[in-house]
């Protein structure tokens, strides 16, 4: 008997099973099917919600067969990053400290938001712990590893919603983007991301990092896909004081006429490999951008993320670092002592220096509607890699992936990372930046690149033997 064949794609699967092309317990248990045979090498999974996922797949079958409608994104699967609250689970946010918490009540909102589109949750992802990181080399859970090349990181901190939809097992996935979470992993793993306006999707439900940079977003295979998911998220949440109220606002296709597109240089040129340079210029030719400016104080920008990252994680942090030091992850326990040490002088200057520069980057959109810059600096680092090499400077691994995403987050600019692939044949994303609240112009500039054919969604060879050593 020939195996059943699914689409790939969210819209893809939603049309074909409003067509009754398969039911939905079939898609949950070819998807479960696929975990079971794969994850064992990629360890994007730290929860497969097997139980629930089959219970809503005959809810959902039983509500077809009545012949009552089917919202847009009936039967699709989908998980969340493990800070995301999921009914009866516990919420980690990859750490041992949380562990032994009681299972959460309730369902973070933006994964009732998908529920209530008809999307089926599988799971739980993996992530660096309390999303301080951007390699997801975690050591309770394991490291995630690359679908593509299982001997790299998936990028970080949203290592796992990455790689579980580069390698197919779920067409959309939910991450978060302190200072590049979405956007680095979307670089390492070769799919589309989004990270929204600073106060565009509700955060009630999700264990915080720095209440004035995080973000939430998402991961797709397709710009559709991601239209789409970011389109469901977004909702008016009363219970979330941080959201500004704004109307829903769809991203959808053939409403823009033209683009004005620039690409960014300086700071964005001399901390980007050729890799990292090559897809920025390739994705500037195909827009039409015809001039190169500066983002003002770029480096300034960044060196503020950092301090209000260090300083605001090392505060929520510093009671159980002070007891249960060891339960930590080692990789950022230290960084969140220092951070929490931190003059609170230093971090009132970084706020300061923060809404300076978002006064004068907001005036190249008077210019401009699209700015490109790379995601990342170099293609995705083998696993365990501490340095890496950058126009002959040799930098950190783990803090210095988000060089070129950390100025962005610290304005709170909605981006699209959209992949391309370079001469080495991995991905590597290019960000679409645009103004506030217009997040239609960088998906539109997503469109035109996946139009002209050079966005790269490296196919996933499925199952293979697992890398010897692997951890777990």
């Amino acid at each position: 008997m020939t195996a059943r064949r699914f689409p790939s794609g969210a819209l893809d699967l939603a049309r074909a099973y409003a067509q009754h092309a398969f039911s939905a317990r079939e898609l949950v248990e070819h998807t479960l099917a696929r975990i079971a045979a794969d994850d064992g090498r990629i360890n994007a999974f730290t929860t497969v919600t097997a139980e629930r996922a089959l219970a809503e797949a005959a809810s959902l079958d039983a509500r077809r067969a009545s012949g009552a409608p089917l919202p847009p994104l009936a039967g699709v699967p989908f998980a969340a990053k493990n800070l995301f609250d999921i009914e009866q689970v516990t919420t980690t946010a990859g750490s041992r400290v949380l562990a032994d918490d009681p299972p959460a009540q309730a369902d973070a909102f933006l994964v009732r938001r998908l529920r209530e589109q008809g999307a089926i949750l599988i799971g739980a992802l993996n992530m660096d712990e309390f999303a301080y990181g951007f390699t997801t080399e975690n050591h309770h859970a394991g490291p995630c590893r690359n679908p593509h090349d299982t001997t790299r990181t998936a990028g970080g901190s949203s290592g796992g919603s990455a790689a579980a939809v580069a390698a197919d097992f779920v067409p959309l996935a939910l991450g978060s983007d302190t200072n590049g979470s979405v956007r680095v992993p979307a670089s390492c793993c070769g799919v589309f991301g989004v990270k929204p306006t600073y106060g565009r999707l509700s955060r009630s439900g999700t264990f915080p990092f720095v209440a004035s940079l995080d973000h939430l977003g998402a991961f797709a295979r397709s710009v559709d896909d991601l239209a789409a998911v970011y389109d469901a998220l977004q909702g008016r949440d009363p219970d979330d004081p941080a959201q500004t109220p704004r109307e829903a606002e769809p991203v959808g296709a053939g409403r823009i006429a033209a683009l004005r597109v620039a690409r960014l240089g300086g700071y964005f040129d001399e901390h980007a490999g050729d890799d990292a340079r090559g897809v920025a210029l390739e994705a500037a030719n195909a827009l039409g951008a015809r001039e190169t400016v500066e983002y003002p104080d770029a480096a300034v920008a960044r060196g503020a993320a950092f301090l209000i990252t260090a300083s605001e994680g090392g505060q929520l942090h510093l009671p159980t670092l002070r007891t249960r030091y060891d339960d930590h992850e080692p990789l950022s326990r230290d960084r969140l002592i220092a951070g929490a040490l931190l003059p609170a002088a230093w971090l009132l200057h970084a706020q300061r220096a923060r809404a300076v520069l978002r006064r004068r980057v907001l005036e190249l959109f008077e210019r401009h509607d699209v700015l490109i810059a790379p995601a990342t600096p170099v293609v995705a680092p083998p696993i365990g890699a501490a340095w890496m090499d950058v126009n002959g400077q040799r930098l950190p691994v783990r803090p210095n992936l988000g060089l070129l995403t950390q100025p962005v987050s610290c304005l709170g600019l909605p981006v699209v990372a959209v992949p391309l692939r370079t001469a080495s044949g991995l991905p590597l994303a290019v960000q679409l930046i645009a103004a506030p609240w217009r997040e239609d112009l960088a998906f539109e500039a997503a469109r035109r690149l996946e139009a002209a054919g050079l966005a790269y969604v490296p196919a996933f060879s499925g199952a293979t033997p697992p890398v010897e050593g692997a951890e777990r």
